[in-house]
């Protein structure tokens, strides 16, 4: 977040780091000047105007409502507010209206939503969709630091006992990312289905996701099927996805010119290849969705929605 903050030279007049107590007193850098960190029972949070929260969904649940009621802005990265009614759930180039004046609360949806909707939203728009199947392929990153240092651990041939992972990652695929309810979907897979209702304002979209843990660092991918109400084609959608915010398409197999995690890294744009479709089969579409999960699944979309709401006034420069 940091670092997307000064990069997009976004307009700080002063910053207040916040981990947990084993942090405070750490020092880091932005824009040239060392801040030290604190905690959120320091309370130095009640000077800021907004803040950009990711502490996991039990501490946001505590603690946001609590900034909130303070006057403070919160964009919550966590899972905590997500389907809540009265909270907006926002990509900025898909939903930005779904913020209202006087919103304290914004919710950042989950990293594998947030790539999936920049790419169905236009279509949406252009041709009505009726149905998503998506596989994912998702990185270590997505269980945060510990996920990608257990990945490194597990190449150099160290064994931790506290994995977050079920099963080794490394030379495996886990079919799983989060725990299972009675209907047999994961966590994860729960996410995405309500989140991408909600975002793109479809309660009944019929979507089918299946959520692999793969033994990459960063970013994910998504093979992904799609039905519509109207006639589509491969040149329709690349026009309709060429002009698309956030959109970048990298479609031409024959030169092996397609998205992949390795080019995506550190980027903010949503990736999307191998459009194609079954001769024939004039009401569906098949594409690759690849972006960095740490960046536009996360932070990036965080701080576009901090820019949104300054925009807007509704918070103060």
């Amino acid at each position: 977040m940091l670092k997307v903050l000064e990069e997009r030279h976004v307009p700080v007049a002063d910053l207040f780091l916040i981990a947990s107590a084993k942090s405070r007193g750490t020092k880091l850098s932005f824009a040239g000047r060392d801040y030290e960190v604190s905690t959120l029972e320091d309370g130095l949070w009640r000077c800021a105007n907004a803040a950009l929260l990711s502490p996991g969904a039990k501490v946001s649940a505590l603690w946001v409502p609590r900034l909130a009621e303070a006057g403070v802005v919160c964009i919550d990265n966590s899972s905590a507010f997500r389907q809540q009614p009265d909270v907006p759930l926002v990509v900025p180039e898909v939903n930005p209206d779904a913020i209202r004046k006087g919103d304290l609360i914004i919710a950042n949806p989950n990293c594998s939503t947030i790539q999936l909707v920049i790419v169905l939203a236009p279509l949406h728009r252009a041709y009505g969709l009726e149905e998503v199947t998506v596989a994912t392929y998702q990185s270590a990153a997505g269980a945060g630091q510990k996920g990608k240092s257990e990945l490194w651990d597990e190449i150099a041939g160290k064994s931790n006992l506290t994995s977050p992972f079920p099963h080794p990652l490394f030379h495996n695929l886990i079919p799983a990312i989060g725990a299972f309810g009675d209907d047999g979907y994961c966590n994860e897979e729960r996410k995405m289905i309500l989140e991408t209702r909600k975002i793109l304002c479809l309660p009944d979209l019929r979507i089918f996701p299946t959520t692999v843990r793969v033994p990459i660092a960063q970013c994910h991918s998504e093979a992904v099927h799609l039905k519509f109400k109207r006639r589509i084609s491969p040149a329709l959608a690349r026009k309709v996805l060429s002009a698309a915010p956030g959109v970048m398409i990298q479609d031409d197999p024959q030169k092996n010119v397609y998205p992949m995690p390795i080019m995506s890294a550190d980027r903010d744009e949503v990736m999307v290849g191998r459009i194609r479709q079954v001769p024939g089969e004039d009401y569906t579409l098949d594409l690759w969705i690849v972006a960095d999960n740490v960046r536009k699944g996360a932070a990036t979309n965080g701080v576009e929605i901090l820019e949104l709401l300054m925009k807007r006034k509704m918070v103060k420069k």
